[in-house]
């Protein structure tokens, strides 16, 4: 056989191999690849991680393909039926292997910290951060970060940084709540974004039901119009902080807190969770009506009432 012909044979024989599934079946296999790694060296680590390729043939492939030098350092997975074309191509481009982790409407700042703190494939250059210092490292304009995050699922690659998660969050809020403000009703009583913001999580925390949120906004809007007290009690659980024990007593209503809307007029100080786009939308748009009251019925929708009265028999059919 002459060396051309071998030659010949070699290359469609590499070239076939390209386009064969590296494996059938199973679950996807992960692997990583260290930074500065030479071509070789990247072969090798995708070898021991137990992907069934051949080193030594996928070094031949990346070269004949023009792509050695380009390989991306990062964490893969290669899935079923990826053929060895096709993993040089997620390799050049960096198609890290994905991880999500979801962040949960009318959670607190601090209970999203804690479960970025649980995620195990994350790199945690945050933990030791006090909330105003990692504020600092995403925006000068704010040291609380209450409500200040977007509720929502986050895709990231495995071993990224913490502080990559937050900066999403963060710039999706600020989008969301920028627009939601362009699209209000002009009457709404807010001077700010951010006065908004904060309504729209008391919206998010007073109901479960997106059906009532512009009816509980509307409610709100009316008593800050009037300078009526807004009297929430998750305004009241979220200033007692970890005093609050399942609970709320006659004295709690009575304890003076900064968020305590059953002693002072007004808006809390910050927002007290993170609200979602649906509270967001209500809080800029609430319901025209003239209720200043409402009492949860105990099946999760509410009796809305636009006088005490009226609100006291509520409250004793549905209550007591």
């Amino acid at each position: 056989m002459s060396a051309i012909l071998f030659a010949l044979l070699a290359v469609a024989g590499l070239a076939y191999w390209s386009r064969q599934p590296v494996f059938d079946s199973g679950a996807p296999i992960p692997f990583t690849i260290k930074p500065g790694s030479g071509l070789e060296s990247v072969t090798q680590q995708i070898a021991s991680a137990q992907v069934p390729i051949n080193p030594e043939l996928l070094d031949l492939l990346v070269r004949i393909t023009g792509k050695s030098g380009k390989v991306k350092a990062g964490s893969y997975e290669i899935k079923p039926g990826t053929t060895p074309l096709r993993l040089i191509t997620q390799l050049v481009r960096g198609e890290f292997a994905q991880e999500a982790l979801t962040v949960i409407e009318g959670w607190t700042f601090r209970q999203m910290r804690q479960a970025i703190a649980a995620q195990s494939a994350l790199k945690h250059d945050t933990e030791l951060l006090s909330d105003a210092e990692l504020m600092a490292r995403i925006t000068p304009d704010y040291v609380i970060p209450e409500g200040l995050f977007a509720p929502d699922t986050y895709l990231f690659a495995k071993g990224s940084s913490d502080l990559q998660v937050y900066k999403q969050a963060y710039a999706l809020l600020e989008k969301r709540l920028n627009s939601a403000w362009e699209s209000r009703d002009q009457t709404v009583p807010y001077k700010t974004p951010y006065e908004a913001l904060i309504m729209a999580s008391i919206v998010e925390k007073e109901t479960g039901r997106k059906a009532e949120r512009t009816n509980i906004a509307g409610v709100f809007v009316n008593r800050l119009r009037i300078g009526m007290l807004l009297q929430t009690d998750p305004t009241v659980i979220y200033g007692m902080g970890d005093r609050y024990e399942g609970r709320i007593r006659k004295r709690d209503l009575t304890t003076d807190t900064p968020y305590n809307t059953y002693t002072r007029v007004g808006l809390p100080p910050t927002p007290i969770a993170l609200p979602g786009k649906e509270s967001l939308h209500a809080a800029m748009n609430p319901a025209k009506t003239d209720a200043l009251f409402f009492v949860a019925r105990g099946d999760g929708s509410s009796h809305f009432s636009s006088n005490l009265n009226e609100h006291n028999q509520a409250v004793n059919k549905y209550q007591r």
